[in-house]
C-alpha cells in the first residue's frame, strides 16, 4: 500500500461559516420559504496556454512520487475566487485549486501499469476530466502521449494552475506542443463540455472507430451524486471504442455527501456497457479507503 502523502492541502466539502452557499444534503423544509436555485455552470470554452493568469502566481513545489519528481503550483482559493482556502461552493469552485491524493494515487498506478506491460501512454490521446493541477496528464505527456487534453469545471484553475504546472514540468512541449504532445485546455461542466472536446465519438461510431480518447484519467471526481450520472455520460461520448480505458482514482466513499467509487461503479454496472476492475487499494484502517479503478467497454 502507498502511504499518505504529507502536506496535502486538507480539504472539506462544505463551507464552514454558516452562509447561504453551504449545501443542503436533506429532504426540502416543509415550510413555504422559496428555494434558491442552483448558479448557472461555467460557459464551456477553450482556455490557450496564452491566456494563463498575469495576476496570480503559483508557488512550486516538488512532489515525489517514489522516485518520479513532479512539479506542483500552489495557489490561494481567497486570491482566486474570494473563498476560504477549504471552500467547495458547488456551481461556481469545484476544488480545482486543492492537491487531491486520489491524483498522486492516479499516477503511481499509471506508473506501475506501464512498468507491468499492462499499459502503454506512448502515442496515445488522452484526456484528463476534473484535472485540477493536471499531474496524470502531465506523467502521460512525459511517457509519450501524443495528444493531452485538459478538463477542468473552472476556467480559473486551468488559468492559474494548470497551465502553469504544465509548463512548469514541460517547458519545451508547452512552448512548441505541435513537436511533442498535442496539449490542450478545456473547462465547462461535464453536461455540457463534449460540444467542444475534440476526438469525440460520432453517432455513428462504426464509420470511425479511431474516433474518440484512447485513455480517460479522472481522480477524486465521483464525490456529488448529482454529477454521476453527467460524468459518466460524458465518458461514453468521449471514450474510443473499442479498446479505450478509463483510470479513476477515487475514496470509495465521500462521507456527509453520498458519492463515492462504489457509487460510480454500481452506476457503471447497471448500465452494462462497461466492465469495471478494482487495481489498486490505498489506505484502509481508520483512513478512508482510497481505490483506483479501470473500465474498459465490454
Amino acid at each position: 500500500m502507498w502511504s499518505n502523502q504529507s502536506g496535502l492541502d486538507s480539504f472539506r466539502l462544505f463551507p464552514s461559516n454558516d452562509d447561504d452557499t453551504k449545501p443542503q444534503l436533506g429532504f426540502s423544509s416543509l415550510d413555504d420559504s422559496p428555494q434558491i436555485p442552483p448558479p448557472l455552470p461555467p460557459p464551456c470554452i477553450e482556455v490557450l496556454p496564452s491566456q494563463v493568469s498575469s495576476s496570480v502566481k503559483p508557488m512550486l513545489e516538488s512532489v515525489n512520487l517514489d522516485g518520479l519528481t513532479l512539479l506542483k503550483g500552489r495557489v490561494s482559493t481567497h486570491d482566486v475566487f474570494a473563498l476560504s482556502n477549504s471552500d467547495l461552493v458547488p456551481g461556481k469552485y469545484e476544488g480545482g485549486l486543492k492537491l487531491w491524493e486520489g491524483s498522486l494515487d492516479l499516477v503511481k498506478t499509471l506508473r506501475s501499469e506501464l512498468e507491468s506491460n499492462n499499459l502503454s501512454l506512448a502515442g496515445m490521446k488522452v484526456l484528463e476530466l476534473g484535472c485540477g493541477h493536471g499531474l496524470p496528464g502531465i506523467y502521460s505527456c512525459l511517457q509519450g502521449a501524443s495528444a493531452v487534453h485538459f478538463q477542468d469545471f473552472n476556467s480559473e484553475v486551468l488559468q492559474c494552475l494548470t497551465i502553469p504546472n504544465v509548463v512548469a514540468n514541460l517547458p519545451v512541449k508547452s512552448q512548441s506542443p505541435g513537436d511533442d504532445s498535442e496539449v490542450r485546455f478545456f473547462a465547462g461542466d461535464w453536461s455540457e463540455v463534449h460540444r467542444i472536446l475534440p476526438n469525440l465519438q460520432t453517432d455513428n461510431r462504426d464509420s470511425n472507430p479511431s474516433l474518440g480518447y484512447d485513455i480517460i484519467l479522472m481522480a477524486e471526481t465521483v464525490y456529488s451524486i448529482s454529477t454521476l450520472p453527467a460524468l459518466y455520460e460524458l465518458i461514453k461520448k468521449c471514450m474510443s471504442r473499442p479498446h479505450g480505458v478509463v483510470y479513476m482514482a477515487a475514496k470509495k466513499y465521500y462521507f456527509g455527501v453520498g458519492g463515492g467509487s462504489r457509487r460510480f461503479i454500481s452506476l457503471v454496472e447497471k448500465d452494462g456497457v462497461m466492465v469495471a476492475s478494482l487495481i489498486a487499494e490505498v489506505g484502509g484502517g481508520s483512513s478512508n479507503v482510497r481505490e483506483v479503478w479501470k473500465l474498459q467497454f465490454k
